[in-house]
């Protein structure tokens, strides 16, 4: 199998890469976003938790306070859960006069201001941490703090964490293939404007490079000739010779710079009133001049259109060419305006035609059909590649079809000048 074009090797090397970053690339943000994201409901959901346990307490320690101010004993200081709630009552010296079961004959577990709160590492009965709150109990039998001690334990949000370890690696691998695919999908296109552009350049500038080297050639024979037999040269012969071939490759380079300069857009459009009639009228004079050919210009007709003078001059001059090298006997013109506010300009002759299936190929660039591959009857394959881009350039349409007279018709259809 042949090996693939280095080209579109590189190009293809090119889009992995970016492939490669922009997925790397929404990985590493996305995963800064859920982790911040994750990293911030686990705070909220711990300071909820956190906020839920001390009310708990505190409405436990209000109620066992709310009791001794009422002047009855506190009782049985029951708990729900013996490993996570302890309670005592602490008289003003720090003594404990009572408790819960779970903190029977144990100091006070923490010294804390009535109506504050404070977490402690751990308590007498659990190794976890606990919010300890106290509240004030001044009743007939004295003043007290109540204490209650509740521990921090959350299973709830610890399970939170657990499925976001399991969760945040299995959503970043799907954001990971999600952005792999759809950049790959995204890249396809491109790539394939890429390579059809390079492939486009490759073939203008080795075209370009043939066209340039064929006038240079013919013209370093003709000196060479001249120089190894100077009593045979012809001094005008030579000069003809050069200077053909020279105005050649003054019309090429100046047909590559326009189309150049049109790729880079830096070719603007000059707008002004342009009488297309006197145009077409100019060149079917020069035409009948330098050819035997009949020009009809019968149906040309008052067509005023908004453009740059001598590009629109560009554009009759080269359909006439083009007519002209391939008409038997007969080139014509057709000019009118019609009533859309367009001006349509028709080219026609009488030559063999051009099938349907080279009617758009023949506006590429260097693009020469079979019957007018010779240099001298089929030009550079640049000229009608400028019409095109001119015309569209105007905002126009270029089409071809078949010619009244039976050979082909170039349509060039333009915006008319208000």
């Amino acid at each position: 199998m042949a090996a693939e074009p280095r080209p579109r090797r590189r190009l293809r090397a090119v889009g992995g890469s970016i492939r490669w970053r922009v997925t790397l690339a929404a990985v590493v943000v996305v995963g800064l976003a859920l982790l911040g994201g994750a990293a911030g409901m686990i705070a909220l959901l711990h300071r909820a938790h956190e906020d839920n346990v001390r009310t708990a307490a505190r409405l436990r320690a209000k109620e066992i306070a709310a009791v001794l101010v009422a002047g009855q004993a506190p009782g049985t200081l029951a708990v729900d859960d013996d490993e996570e709630v302890l309670i005592q009552v602490v008289d003003p010296s720090g003594a404990v006069v009572a408790s819960s079961p779970n903190m029977a004959g144990r100091p006070a577990v923490a010294d804390v201001r009535p109506g504050s709160a404070r977490r402690i590492d751990e308590t007498p009965i659990e190794d976890e941490t606990s919010v300890v709150v106290a509240e004030a109990a001044r009743g007939p039998a004295g003043t007290f703090t109540v204490l209650v001690a509740r521990t921090l334990g959350d299973g709830s949000t610890e399970e939170v964490a657990e499925l976001l370890r399991i969760g945040l690696p299995l959503l970043l691998a799907l954001v990971g293939v999600t952005t792999w695919l759809a950049v790959g999908r995204a890249l396809i296109p491109t790539l394939g404007r890429l390579e059809e552009s390079q492939a486009r350049q490759r073939r203008f500038v080795g075209d370009a490079s043939h066209e340039l080297r064929s006038p240079l050639a013919i013209i370093r024979q003709h000196a060479e000739v001249a120089l190894a037999h100077p009593e045979r040269a012809d001094t005008a012969k030579l000069a003809r010779t050069v200077l053909t071939e020279d105005t050649r490759m003054q019309r090429l380079v100046e047909d590559l710079l326009l189309l150049a300069r049109a790729d880079e857009g830096t070719s603007p459009v000059r707008r002004q009133p342009v009488d297309l009639d006197d145009v077409v009228f100019e060149v079917a004079t020069a035409l009948r001049q330098s050819s035997p050919l009949r020009v009809d210009t019968t149906a040309v007709s008052a067509g005023r259109v908004a453009g740059d003078q001598g590009q629109l001059q560009r554009v009759v001059q080269n359909l006439a060419d083009n007519a002209a090298r391939h008409a038997r006997a007969t080139v014509g013109f057709v000019l009118c305006e019609q009533s859309s506010g367009k001006t349509q300009l028709c080219v026609d002759d009488d030559g063999p035609g051009i099938a349907e299936a080279d009617r758009q190929r023949i506006f590429e660039r260097f693009v020469r059909l079979d019957g007018a591959r010779a240099r001298d009857a089929g030009g550079s394959g640049l000229g009608l590649a400028i019409v095109a881009e001119i015309v569209a350039g105007h905002g126009g349409t270029i089409t071809v079809g078949t010619s009244p007279l039976g050979g082909a018709r170039f349509e060039v259809v333009l915006p008319s000048h208000a």
